[in-house]
Formats: structure tokens, C-alpha cells, sequence
């Protein structure tokens, strides 16, 4: 096999080796059917069993009961962006977002053509380098809900602390952090993600719904645009993505392999310390974006003294089999980021290599 890099891109994104060899493996056959999983139908007894599994792998990993249903839609984020309050914003309600970067802030674009909209708290003074306390979070009176995005991929700020608002339902945007670590789900009503960054390929989005919230969605609406219609369908209403779900749900089974949510979770502090470590010891030639108490464990943003070494690092880097340290253009320097599929080693040899070229650059 050629040598595999290390790739550092925020998604699509690296995927386990194993669930690709797996994928491989099964890629022409599966299960002894005689065909693919790219050519089966969506409404063929093997594959309702990959989707069921996944559902319920999801479900079991997130510590979430028979009042949860799981949904694979088309898409991405972005359209969940439209779906969330097209479903949820009543005539009368506002919905309220807590700003902390370019996603949530798409998220409200997209809600303010629906309906009552209210900035709960933004963290753009700063550029997005920390994440609100709960203190500055002000929701407005008769809230449909408050939407959150849980991890911020782009400027390297992850909550700390999941917040709670009481009877208002809480909506998360985890497109960068699902199952990266623990947390109370039940809390949620709605938590969607994009799968190319920690799930699974690009192509499907994760949806996790209370089933509470299926009950009144508007008639008026297009149907492929009501929660209620993939719900009742078990998301096969239409043709879905399909193999993009059987690698979630292979990526699902690998991380039930690794010891679930809590051992993932252990390891991916490990891995973020090894970088942050180098930033922090580096005596300011790498500077964090993140405020210490808002830092990723997915996402890690930092610059250096230079633009022109910020350059040099990224070519260097690629040439060294570490790819996709380029950061977002509204931080500028360099993201590493570090998913659940990212290998500790992975880390280390970033690490390695932020060590080595700060001694022939600093």
C-alpha cells in the first residue's frame, strides 16, 4: 500500500484506516449479496439493516432512548441552517442564536427569512476567539428555541460546558464534534451534522431529534423539507446517500471498538495537548487564536510571526506528509485539525515538526 500521509484538513477529513480497509474489503461484494453497496437498493432488506444499525449505533453512543430518532438526510448543515426554522419558527416566536463564528452566523442568515430572530450573545468583538459565558446569554421572550454551534472549526473555539435553557429547546450545530467527547444529549432537541468532519464521507447529514419535536411540523411546507416526512419513512422516503451511510455506520462500529465516547474522548485530550503544548512553550512564535479556556479539541488555530512563514510552514509541512494545515482566510496562519479518525501519532509528528522548524526559523 502507499505510504498514507496525515491529513489535517477540516473535511472532508481523515477517516479510520481500518473502516476504509473494511470498506475496501466488502467494496465489490457485500455480505455475499453479489453486488455493492454503491449499486444496492435503498429499499432492499440489506441495506434497512446498515440503516437501522447506524440509528442505532448513534443513538447507543449518545446514551439516547426510544424518544430520540436518528435521521440521515441530504444536503449538509447548510440546509439544516433552513429546515431548523422553517419546521420550528412559528408566527409569534423568535429564534435565538449565540454567535461564535461563521457557521452560526450562516445559521441566523438563514432564519431571519422565516421568521422573529434575536442575537441571544456574539463573540465577534474578538473575532470569535472565545466562547460566551452563560452569563452574557440573553434569550428573548417567548423563544422558539436557542441554536448553538457546539464546535467552531473555523476559528478553533469549542464550549467548554454545554449550556441549558430551561423548557426553551436547545439545537446544536456539531458538524466538527459529534462523539468527541461526552455530554448529556438529552438535553438537546436537535442536534444535526454534516458527516465529512467526524462521522463519516461528505454526501449525508446526521440528524438526532427528540420525537417531541416531529409532532407539529407545518404542512406548508415542501416535504423533503419536514423532519416528520423522514421520520415516518425512517429516512428512506426518497433515495438516500446510501454509502455515505454505510461508512458512518461503519465509523460508528469502530468507535464502539475503541471503547465509545469516554475513551475517544481521553484520547483526543491527549492528542490537542501535544499541540498546545508546542504553542504554549514556543515562547510566542506560535500564537494561539483561542482563548485558553474556549480551545478546541478538534480544531487547533495558531499563527506565527510571519505570513511569509506561515507560508513556508504549510509547504514544508505537505512536503513532510502533513497536509491541510492552511488556515481559514477569516484567521489566517494555520489549523490543525484533529478529528477522532486522527491517529495520536499523527499529533506527535505535528508536534515534531512545529519544534523543529520554529528552531530554524525563530
Amino acid at each position: 500500500m502507499t505510504k498514507r500521509i496525515f491529513n489535517f484538513s477540516a473535511g472532508p477529513a481523515t477517516l479510520p484506516l481500518a473502516v476504509l480497509e473494511e470498506a475496501q474489503k466488502e467494496l465489490i461484494n457485500y455480505k455475499d449479496t453479489g453486488m455493492s453497496v454503491l449499486e444496492m437498493s435503498h429499499r432492499s432488506k440489506p441495506f434497512e439493516a446498515i440503516n437501522n444499525e447506524a440509528e442505532a449505533n448513534m443513538k447507543e453512543l449518545l446514551g439516547l432512548g426510544d424518544d430520540y430518532r436518528v435521521l440521515f438526510l441530504q444536503g449538509g448543515a447548510s440546509t439544516q441552517f433552513a429546515m431548523i426554522p422553517m419546521n420550528f419558527l412559528p408566527a409569534g416566536k423568535t429564534a435565538n442564536y449565540v454567535l461564535t463564528g461563521a457557521w452560526s452566523e450562516k445559521a441566523l442568515k438563514e432564519a431571519k427569512l422565516f421568521g422573529q430572530t434575536h442575537v441571544a450573545a456574539t463573540t465577534a468583538e474578538g473575532n470569535h476567539n472565545r466562547i460566551p459565558t452563560m452569563e452574557e446569554i440573553k434569550l428573548s421572550d417567548n423563544a422558539a428555541y436557542a441554536h448553538i454551534t457546539s464546535n467552531n472549526t473555523i476559528f478553533g473555539t469549542q464550549w467548554q460546558t454545554m449550556p441549558s435553557f430551561g423548557d426553551v429547546p436547545l439545537i446544536a450545530d456539531m458538524s466538527s464534534d459529534m462523539l468527541s467527547r461526552t455530554f448529556d444529549a438529552s438535553k438537546f432537541s436537535l442536534i444535526y451534522a454534516g458527516a465529512q468532519k467526524n462521522l463519516g464521507p461528505s454526501g449525508v447529514t446526521v440528524v438526532v431529534i427528540k420525537k417531541d419535536m416531529l409532532e407539529n411540523n407545518p404542512k406548508t411546507i415542501p416535504t423533503m423539507l419536514r423532519y416528520s416526512t423522514h421520520a415516518d419513512n425512517n429516512s428512506l422516503y426518497n433515495t438516500p446517500p446510501s454509502f455515505s451511510i454505510y461508512i458512518v455506520n461503519l465509523v460508528l462500529r469502530w468507535l464502539k471498538e475503541q471503547g465509545g465516547v469516554p475513551a475517544i474522548e481521553a484520547l483526543n485530550i491527549k492528542k490537542a495537548n501535544l499541540i498546545y503544548d508546542a504553542i504554549d512553550q514556543s515562547n510566542g512564535f506560535y500564537k494561539g487564536h483561542a482563548a485558553k479556556d474556549s480551545r478546541s479539541l478538534m480544531n487547533v488555530t495558531f499563527r506565527l510571526p510571519s505570513e511569509d512563514l506561515e507560508k513556508a510552514f504549510a509547504a514544508e509541512a505537505t512536503k513532510a506528509g502533513l497536509d491541510g494545515l492552511k488556515g481559514h482566510r477569516s484567521v489566517g496562519g494555520l489549523r490543525a485539525s484533529i478529528y477522532n479518525a486522527m491517529p495520536k501519532e499523527g499529533c506527535q509528528a505535528l508536534c515534531d515538526f512545529m519544534t523543529e522548524f520554529q528552531r530554524k526559523n525563530g
